[in-house]
């Protein structure tokens, strides 16, 4: 059902701002959490092929390239916000060990949904990273790492988990606060293409290629639906950009990178060492 078809109701000073423009059914923002949690319940298991089919294999360069620009360093702590699956944990650990020979790095998975978090484990289970507790997970809320100390982690990464947030400027308060000064802050997310001839293919896909695919591939065109939505209305990137910075976090230059025309933005940024 779109938006258009549902009336929006009026909001009062009591009520929770709408996301009629995400669900087109007047959900409370107060509620995306939940909803995203049982989303992602859905398509855990296939979260990453998915993905992978739905980037047209684009999602393994892009998530190659973001490590590489994020510049890990021996020794660093990485926290992995909404990283269930590993997938950018696995490639990480992989440059340490790779690219600086280091076997002393590690990080630290936290995602609101424990069904991510099992396929996480699982591919991890048999890897010399759990051995050696270079990898470990627990289930947590983005908006609030209650369990993470302040100063404590070299790097602050989420990829594409910004979009599911009700609350994203949260999310940037609270990484500021557990990333050491001199610390680096690092954001993969979904954003929007501003080529006219292109952005309007992007925006199609999103909302009718990308739900039609979720119904052939996984019979489950409503959870593929919301994801789209749940991207399609998260902020341009000049303006998350801002948001980063307001949070106290330096972006250099415009304070992103487009991949593809802006199919997926890159934010790497660093915390003040004076902070």
């Amino acid at each position: 059902m779109s938006s258009a078809s549902t009336p929006k109701q009026k909001a009062t000073a009591t009520d929770s701002p709408t996301l009629d423009m995400l669900y087109g059914d007047n959900v409370p923002i107060s509620a995306k959490k939940d909803i995203m949690g049982d989303v992602y319940c859905k398509v855990a298991d296939r979260y990453d092929a998915v993905s992978d089919m739905i980037s047209m294999s684009m999602n393994k360069r892009w998530k190659q390239r973001f490590i590489e620009q994020m510049r890990p360093m021996p020794g660093d702590k990485m926290l992995d916000v909404a990283g269930g699956t590993c997938e950018v944990a696995r490639r990480y650990l992989q440059y340490q060990d790779t690219v600086n020979h280091d076997t002393t790095s590690s990080v630290h998975v936290v995602d609101f949904n424990d069904s991510m978090l099992q396929v996480g484990r699982r591919r991890m289970a048999q890897s010399s990273w759990m051995d050696n507790e270079r990898v470990t997970f627990a289930q947590g809320n983005a908006e609030d790492l209650a369990d993470v100390p302040d100063n404590s982690v070299d790097i602050y990464c989420i990829s594409a988990g910004m979009h599911n947030l009700p609350h994203p400027e949260r999310a940037l308060r609270e990484a500021y606060r557990v990333v050491k000064p001199g610390g680096r802050f690092a954001c993969l997310e979904y954003g929007h293409t501003d080529t006219p001839v292109i952005g309007q293919i992007c925006r199609w896909y999103w909302d009718t290629g990308i739900p039609f695919l979720g119904q052939v591939l996984a019979n489950d065109r409503a959870s593929y639906e919301r994801l789209a939505r749940s991207v399609r209305t998260f902020p341009h990137q000049k303006r998350f950009a801002q948001a980063i910075r307001h949070a106290g976090f330096h972006l250099p230059g415009a304070g992103y990178e487009l991949y593809q025309w802006g199919m997926m933005v890159a934010y790497i940024g660093s915390k003040p060492r004076t902070a």
